[in-house]
This record gives structure tokens, sequence and C-alpha cells, in this order.
């Protein structure tokens, strides 16, 4: 356990060092965020590039912790797949951060980092049927793979919204997976300390994203974090309803946002809004501070929830946030026809 303790903090102290030599950069750059009056709320420039912090800290240390992570079932392949990946992001990242590209042009790296996985032999044999048993995928594996990391990278990228969001939620599911992997039924300390070194990278950023945020993740980073989420619950065993059940409030949201769009006549894809929901609770007057907290407390809810269920108890806990998630739409709904009719 000493060992886990001392990755931690070299992982978090390394992570806020390299945020202020990414501010430093970024202001040099000119590589800044400037507020506006309806989706950007905070008082000033503030740099972006954040997740150039992250990406570095994380791969550094899984570098020279790599003995520990080839213990398992896990080859360098893998690991090189996953690294890869997250290159394109970061500079599919850098450039959207500089030069504001078109969406057309953002997706493409998104892609490439799903296609560098996929190349790397990473792959879901199979998933628990909550009723008994397994569901083997076979072929279907490279499919659902793109469509779960592509879920995660979008969700991740439209959450980030208000400071601290995304790094906080991304810092409770790994470390979620962390204890999961850690544990005596499903022990895979290679996963563990992946998940751990995430973790840590993730709180130490935190420490300059908190409201009022010094930095911001970037395109790159509020990318990665949804992809390396993504990742280490397909390679800690498929067990993706961990995540599910941790970013469940936020997964749902991007999906409803999609539909509402879609309904619009609008491109979901294309078209950006403030009526996510982390958006509707600042509009109620809940704060930045107070909604970040809110979400956290979800998830951290949820995602503990999920170390104790089998498969059939992680289905109803998804079935019981989707029902959530269908009243506060019903809720925000009545709300927007109140404030027409008056």
């Amino acid at each position: 356990m000493l060992y886990y303790i001392q990755i931690f903090i070299i992982t978090l102290f390394l992570t806020v060092g390299l945020a202020f030599l990414v501010i430093k950069l970024a202001k040099k750059l000119k590589i800044t965020d400037k507020p506006d009056e309806e989706r950007k709320i905070h008082a000033r420039e503030v740099p972006l590039l954040g997740g150039l912090a992250i990406f570095a800290a994380f791969f550094i240390i899984l570098y020279f912790t790599r003995d520990n992570l080839l213990t398992g079932n896990l080859l360098p392949r893998h690991w090189l797949g996953f690294f890869v990946g997250a290159c394109f992001l970061m500079a599919g990242g850098f450039l959207d951060d500089k030069y504001n590209l078109k969406p057309a042009w953002q997706i493409i790296w998104p892609v490439l980092a799903i296609g560098s996985v996929i190349a790397g032999s990473v792959q879901i044999e199979k998933i628990t049927n909550p009723f008994g048993g397994f569901i083997y995928l076979g072929a279907v594996s490279a499919a659902l793979i793109a469509f779960w990391l592509l879920g995660m990278m979008y969700t991740t990228k439209l959450l980030d919204g208000l400071d601290g969001l995304v790094s906080g939620m991304t810092a409770i599911g790994s470390f979620i997976i962390f204890l999961f992997t850690m544990s005596d039924k499903y022990y895979q300390p290679d996963i563990g300390l992946a998940a751990l070194i995430l973790a840590a990278a993730s709180m130490g950023f935190l420490f300059l994203n908190w409201h009022p945020a010094k930095i911001f993740l970037g395109e790159g980073g509020s990318l990665f974090l949804g992809y390396a989420l993504g990742v280490l619950s397909i390679i800690s065993g498929g067990k993706i309803a961990i995540a599910l059940l941790v970013m469940g409030i936020p997964i749902l949201d991007v999906a409803w946002t999609i539909v509402r769009r879609l309904v619009a006549g609008k491109n979901p894809f294309r078209f950006a809004d403030n009526k996510h929901l982390h958006f509707r609770l600042l509009n109620m007057g809940l704060g930045v501070k107070k909604s970040v907290l809110l979400f956290y407390g979800v998830s951290i809810i949820f995602g503990l929830a999920a170390l104790f269920l089998q498969s059939k108890g992680k289905a109803l806990a998804l079935i019981a946030l989707s029902v959530i998630m269908i009243l506060i739409v019903m809720f925000f709904a009545y709300l927007d026809r109140k404030s027409k009719v008056a």
C-alpha cells in the first residue's frame, strides 16, 4: 500500500508542476479562452492546453512503473496503442485550441485515437449478462469499442463547461476503478496502478482547475480524460458498467442533448447551447462550486455502489439513473413552458 501512496503523491505533484509550465506555454503562444456572455462565464482570459499536463504526468509515471504494468494479461502493444491514441488527441487538441477547427476536422482525432486502440489489439471478449452467464462479442468487439470510446470522449468534451467538473469526475471514476481492480475478487494490480495514476494526475490538475480556474483542459484534455477512463474500463475486463454508473448523469445528458437538437432540426455536433444540465443548474442560481459538487456526489454514490453490486444490481442502478435523468428532463421542460407562458 505504501508503494501506491508514493506513486499517487509523486504523480499529483508532477502534474501540478507541469500545469504551471503549461500555463506559461499557453500564455506565450496566446492560446487562451476568452469569456463571452452565454457559455463562457469566466471573468478573464484563461490559458488552455491544460490536458497536456495530465497527459505528460500520466504517461511519464506509467513509463517509470512499466515493469508493474506488464504483470497481468496486457502486452506492450496494448499500452502502445493507448499511448499513440492519446498523442493523436493531444495533437488535435492543440490545433483546435490554437486555430478553432471546424467540427468536421475535430472528429478526425478521436477517430484516429480509437483506431490506435483497436490496432493495439485491445478488445472486449465478452460482457456479463445480467440474467446470468456471458455474452461473447467476437467481431462486434471493435464496433463496441469505437462506440464506447467515442461516447466517453464526447461526454467529457461536452461536460467541460464548469471549472473542475471533468477533472474531478475523472478522478472519481478512475479511483473507483482502482478500488475495484484491487479487490480480492477482481485483483488486477496493473490496471489498478494505471487507474490510480490517472486519478492522481486528474486531482493534481484539479488544484489549478478548481473555480476560479487558473487553467482549462482545452480540447485535447477534455477528450483525453474521457478516452483514458474509457480505455481503462475496457482493459479492466470490460467493466464498462462501472464507468457508466460514475459518468451516468453526464452520459445521459449528452444523449438527451443529441435527441433534443435532432428534434429541433439542428446538427447536434455543429451546434452549441447553454441547455446542458450543468448550465441549467447555474441558471437556477446554484453556483459553479455547488453545481460541480452535486455532480461529484452523484458519481461517488453510484460509483461506490458499483463496487458492491452484482451484474443484475448494476443494471438496476443504471435503470435508476435513467429514471432520474428522465425526471430531470421533465422538470426543466416544465420550467421552460412556465417561463414561456409568463
